[in-house]
């Protein structure tokens, strides 16, 4: 009989961390729907106490769900707790998840504590979520980096306070897999009330050094029974275990006797709606979702899988939700061919939403031979933007060699039409001086990146943009297939994001 691994998903905590990934309240119900279709566990769905936004997107992804239980982070700290109940009042299946650092660097420098004070606050924090939710779990923060001996101690003291969970993260991801391994092979051997069933353990890996979902299976081969993890492994610095890589991992691994609740064929699906409305590409080599996944460009390894797929494959690209018939979208596609792959990667619309974006999309097609998945996402991308205060009307740049760039632009601010014109040392820097014309608000380019241009001319540019105005940093992301529209599209976007 297979041991059942609990998926806690922090996609929407954790994941949505990462600089320019921000999502708003109706972004985040969309994709908390999309776990509950997927079969998570646990939705890691904010931190409360953090910002109004936090604390409203918990409530509202808490009405919008059914069966997952929805879990709420707090610091060891009551009134972070006092917040998180607030949140969580509609959730139908609730947990608080609170904690605090354990290891010697945080207990001495962070909190200039001792470990019997840090063991003291952690089982009062416990006892006092307790009062409100049956549902506890614990988080030893940089518990990577912690004795063993002492973390046993710790989680003993917090089972008996009550909680249901613990929770041993590899903070810093600095741990290697026979390490963390050991280390709940130790927590395991020495804490009674795991054995007798009391509570259970949780992994939450860290991927600074590409070790987060070794880690992770290490953490669960020795008694672990509960991941966390992230769609596409978004999260802090170098990310999170993906939730892809861990859940084909023990499918592919029937022998290791785990099983998860997840319905794998919807994990294509799910990756790229994160990818999508987080406007963060996934890289082509990535494990499972990648669109280089299931490619093969080897004579060799083309030959192979024409013969027989499990030569070269070990997984069937249906099983991940990669339909290898896709059907090809061009100029000549209708409505539902396009309604189809938007709902294939995640994005479903209808009615005028969809009359609108075909009207887009018949526009690219006439640019482009044949249209991608990338393409087909950057249109859903300017369908969210369609109810933006600030638009670009029209660009117009004149460049070339012994030519000094001159551009002229039309925004439309709110229904009202505004032109400028301005030259630059280049075509991007005179459109974007254009733009300040009409915009005039102290505003500085502090990053410009380009991503995802492939071999032809008429392919996708991607630009992401951080700007900072008023102290602030805003991010924008623009695409299209001329790279100065896309750059001027992604400037627009920031100021949209502006605080008015």
């Amino acid at each position: 009989m297979s041991d059942r691994l609990f998926i806690f998903d922090t996609t929407l905590r954790d994941g949505e961390q990462v600089p320019g990934c921000q999502l708003n309240t109706i972004e985040k119900i969309q994709v908390a729907k999309q776990l509950e279709l997927l079969g998570v566990d646990v939705i890691e769905a904010g931190f409360p106490i953090s910002s109004p936004g936090d604390f409203n997107s918990v409530i509202e992804i808490s009405k919008a769900v059914t069966w997952p239980t929805i879990c709420a982070l707090t610091r060891a700290v009551e009134k972070d707790i006092d917040v998180a109940v607030d949140a969580l009042k509609f959730a139908k299946h609730k947990r608080i998840h609170t904690g605090i650092g354990t290891s010697d660097l945080h207990i001495k420098y962070k909190f200039n504590s001792t470990p019997e004070e840090i063991i003291e606050r952690a089982v009062s924090a416990v006892k006092y979520a307790k009062k409100f939710v049956e549902d506890v779990e614990f988080y030893a923060e940089d518990a990577g980096r912690t004795d063993n001996e002492y973390l046993a101690r710790v989680t003993e003291a917090v089972i008996k306070a009550g909680a249901t969970v613990v929770n041993i993260p590899d903070t810093t991801g600095f741990r290697i897999p026979f390490e963390y391994g050991e280390k709940i092979k130790y927590i395991m051997e020495h804490v009674d009330a795991l054995s007798a069933g009391k509570a259970i353990l949780s992994t939450h890996c860290h991927n600074d050094l590409g070790m987060a979902t070794a880690n992770t299976v290490a953490g669960v081969l020795n008694g672990a029974r509960q991941v966390e993890v992230t769609i596409n492994g978004v999260g802090e610095r170098a990310g999170n275990t993906s939730l892809e890589e861990i859940a084909m991992i023990f499918k592919t691994h029937p022998d290791l006797n785990i099983e998860t609740n997840i319905n794998t064929t919807k994990i294509y699906q799910t990756s790229r709606m994160v990818s999508s409305l987080m406007n963060m590409p996934v890289q082509p080599n990535k494990a499972i979702v990648g669109k280089n996944a299931f490619a093969h460009s080897s004579g060799i390894h083309q030959d192979g899988v024409l013969k027989n797929a499990e030569t070269y494959e070990i997984m069937d690209p249906k099983d991940v939700g990669i339909d290898d018939n896709a059907i090809v979208l061009t100029a000549r596609s209708g409505r539902a061919a396009l309604k189809h792959r938007l709902h294939v990667l995640g994005v479903d619309v209808d009615g005028e939403k969809l009359d609108s974006l075909y009207e887009e999309f018949l526009k690219l097609a006439d640019k482009k031979k044949e249209l991608n998945d990338d393409d087909i996402l950057m249109l859903a991308g300017v369908e969210r933007t369609r109810d933006h205060h600030i638009k670009l009307d029209f660009l117009q740049v004149t460049s070339g060699l012994g030519v000094r760039p001159v551009a002229s632009i039309g925004l439309d601010i709110a229904g009202e039409k505004f032109v400028a014109a301005s030259s630059g040392n280049g075509p991007v820097d005179a459109a974007i001086k254009a733009l300040k014309v009409i915009i005039k608000r102290n505003m500085l380019l502090k990053e410009f990146t380009i991503q995802a241009i492939n071999k032809g001319s008429d392919d996708i540019g991607k630009v992401h943009m951080q700007v900072e105005h008023d102290g602030a940093v805003y991010y924008g992301f623009g695409a299209n297939t001329d790279i100065v529209t896309a750059s001027v599209e992604a400037y627009i976007d920031c100021i949209n994001k502006f605080r008015k």
